[in-house]
């Protein structure tokens, strides 16, 4: 049989078909891996901005026990009529009575009572942590709103923040020497030089409406600083409230409260007097003044 000739450099035909179709899989296999690379990273990308960001969570995860937050000796100076107790039944009203909530870490709350020859010592005191379900809204935010609503309740209107005031652009300002010339200011009105800036400058009649109040206007009512009000130097924010009412009979009730919030902890601390018979009002100053420190001790202890 005759061979075939051997030529340099010349490739078989079977070789190059092999080669050939090599190279179109592995170009339809880099053709996939560049489009799954890129799905991937689409996908990435879009799930990282729908995440929205958490707001922080509150200050205070646990409130302290309240019947035993309140030292004896302050129990005592609030509570005058311990001092009359045996010291059985002085200690019993000392304990407190713990308010019933179902859950020690969101609410906890205790009242004390004491009687005495002339009336009745009230104290009662109560600790909420307010905890906010909205994951943009913070613990701290969703408790100034509790807060709120209680001042609203005392009476205190919530101070409004005044929206910035626009301002002008500034022009040039252009004045001539002469007398009587016009001016032009930075709004771009045209005043003439030397005119007086009022009536009564000139010697002209007082406008309607303005000068000093006729003797029949009414003036505000007096304060006395015992008023509800807001209070600083306690918590956050805090505010005190006043209200003096009757009971049965002839006697009278003067209620004190004393609130205030630290981050996501709002305290109230309440204390009441009750009069009978021809027994004067309760002090409305030594109240406040003794709702006003027990808060601020309590503050303190959440410092702790």
């Amino acid at each position: 049989m005759q061979r075939k000739r051997y030529s340099p450099g010349r490739v078989p035909g079977t070789l190059l078909g092999l080669g050939a179709g090599l190279a179109v899989v592995a170009g339809a296999l880099t053709g996939c891996s560049a489009a799954d690379t890129a799905e991937d990273v689409t996908v990435d990308a879009k799930a990282g901005a729908a995440a929205a960001p958490v707001a922080p969570p509150g200050r205070y995860r646990t409130l302290f026990e309240p019947c035993g937050a309140v030292p004896q000796a302050t129990l005592r100076d609030l509570l005058p009529g311990t001092a009359a107790l045996t010291d059985v039944e002085r200690a019993a009203v000392l304990r407190g009575t713990a308010a019933v909530t179902y859950d020690t870490d969101r609410r906890v709350g205790c009242a004390w009572t004491a009687d005495s020859g002339n009336g009745t010592h009230r104290l009662v005191l109560d600790v909420e942590r307010v905890v906010s379900y909205d994951p943009t809204v913070s613990d701290a935010a969703r408790a100034q709103e509790v807060y709120t609503r209680k001042q609203l309740a005392a009476g205190i209107a919530v101070p409004e923040t005044p929206a910035p005031t626009p301002t002008a652009p500034t022009a040039p300002t252009t004045a001539a020497t002469a007398s009587g010339a016009t001016k032009v200011s930075a709004t771009g009105a045209a005043t003439p030089t030397g005119t007086p800036s009022s009536p009564t400058a000139s010697g002209g009649a007082t406008p309607p409406g303005t000068g000093a109040p006729s003797a029949g206007t009414p003036s505000a009512p007096a304060t006395t600083g015992l008023e509800p009000r807001l209070l600083g130097g306690l918590g956050d924010i805090a505010f005190v409230g006043d209200a003096l009412g009757t009971t049965g009979g002839s006697g009278t009730q003067r209620v004190v409260s004393v609130v205030f919030r630290t981050s996501n902890v709002i305290v109230t601390v309440e204390y009441r007097q009750r009069t009978t018979g021809a027994a004067a009002a309760p002090d409305s100053k030594e109240l406040q003044d003794r709702a006003q420190n027990l808060a601020r001790l309590l503050a303190d202890r959440l410092e702790e």
